[in-house]
């Protein structure tokens, strides 16, 4: 399902559904996001030039605004801009929210000391074209992480992962559903991305295993 969605296309997120990931997600997102943005202040100090790519509701990006980091956020749904935007007003910080593709960012060369994207690579129509794009926007020196579903992720990688979410009834169902069918389905193996890898200029890079998600670090 999602390989034939994204075959024409980038696959967003829009209207009634934005709103309701941004409802139904916050809780179960928040403590994963603030790990996210402790793991890019590992590399980079404040006030380095981050980017997202695909914000969703843009808690990751905000998360790295409150801890001082000049934040630019590109996300192809309008209905999440105004959304980001939103949250962005609500926790009385700034980020440069802007509507755009990943594979042909809004954004100007060599300007970005860390570029993250999180659980949406796996949507990308044209995934070679993303990371091309994140190394052309990072300075030399800079790290790219891809953070995504791991393709070879197991039952109980994804039973574990639920669990610690702490989501009930039908969200926990629901969620789990997704991440054994059409988010699974979607999603790239390590060998995947060395070979998708190969087709960039990235060159220096590392691959972990975490849960039901992959690492990819990828360094300039």
């Amino acid at each position: 399902m999602m390989k034939n969605m994204r075959k024409n296309k980038d696959v967003g997120i829009y209207g009634l559904t934005a709103k309701w990931y941004d409802k139904n997600s916050r809780k179960s997102r928040l403590t994963q996001m603030q790990n996210y943005a402790n793991e890019v202040a590992s590399f980079v100090n404040t006030p380095a030039n981050v980017l997202e790519i695909a914000p969703g509701p843009g808690y990751l990006a905000i998360a790295l605004a409150k801890k001082g980091f000049n934040v630019t956020g590109v996300e192809l749904s309008p209905d999440f801009v105004k959304i980001e935007n939103n949250n962005a007003d609500e926790a009385n910080v700034t980020v440069d929210f802007k509507e755009g593709n990943a594979d042909h960012l809004p954004c100007e060369d060599h300007f970005f000391d860390f570029v993250i994207c999180s659980a949406a690579f796996k949507n990308f129509k044209d995934p070679v074209k993303a990371l091309c794009e994140m190394h052309r926007v990072l300075k030399k020196g800079g790290t790219s992480l891809i953070i995504d579903m791991n393709k070879d992720a197991t039952s109980e990688d994804i039973n574990n992962e639920i669990r610690e979410t702490g989501m009930k009834g039908f969200d926990k169902h629901f969620v789990k559903f997704a991440f054994k069918t059409f988010l699974k389905q979607g999603a790239y193996s390590e060998t995947d991305f060395e070979s998708l890898l190969s087709e960039t200029p990235f060159k220096n890079y590392t691959i972990k295993k975490e849960g039901i998600s992959l690492f990819v670090y990828l360094h300039k």
